[in-house]
Parts: C-alpha cells; structure tokens; sequence
C-alpha cells in the first residue's frame, strides 16, 4: 500500500510554492499509471480508470468525490461509459503540491476497492 495513501492533506495558501520537477519525480515514481502533463504552463496529475460498465464508473466517481470532500481538495473528474479519468492540482499554487500526490495515492486505493 502506498504510504501517501495514509497521508492528509495540508492547508494551501497563496504564499505556498508548488512543486519544482525533482519533488513531482519523486512522487511520480511512487503512482504507476499517473501522468503529468502541462496545461497552459500548470502541471497536472492525471490517470484514466477502466470498468465494465456506467454504473461501476459511477461509482468509483462518487467514491473520489467522497474522499476528495473530507480532505477538502477536490478533482477534475471526466466519467464516461467504462472509463473515469481523475486530474489532480492545485489551483492556488497554479501547479501541483504534495496533496496532489496524496489524493492521487487515496484515488488508486478506492480503485483496488472497486
């Protein structure tokens, strides 16, 4: 089991610096199947989910946004027929921040749940 999966998220505020690229390898190393990418200069942390059908991708859907409510830090979720894709980061620090990587790891234990 990932230890960030355990961890909690921490208060962001607008003095908070983001991640540079050695911290996010660092973490990346620890989430197979996670990708970042950049959006207009933001990095983001993103994994597409299989399933067999809507009603489990409903499912799992709701189960992230359980966990993305009691942490207090919330996804782009894109639920479709058989896939849901999850993207972390953190809006204040326009890029990513340990709590990406913290929900990243609380998203893949809800996935082995499914």
């Amino acid at each position: 089991m990932n230890e960030l999966a355990q961890l909690h998220c921490s208060v962001v505020t607008s003095a908070t610096q983001r991640l540079n690229e050695r911290d996010i390898r660092q973490y990346i190393d620890k989430l197979p199947g996670w990708q970042v990418y950049d959006n207009d200069g933001e990095p983001r942390l993103e994994k597409a989910f299989s399933f067999k059908d809507f009603d489990q991708a409903i499912a799992f859907t709701n189960r992230v946004a359980g966990v993305a409510n009691e942490e207090d830090h919330h996804p782009a979720i894109l639920t479709e027929w058989g896939k849901v894709t999850v993207t972390w980061w953190t809006h204040k620090v326009k890029g990513l921040h340990q709590n990406d990587f913290i929900m990243a790891a609380k998203t893949d234990q809800l996935y082995i749940v499914a």
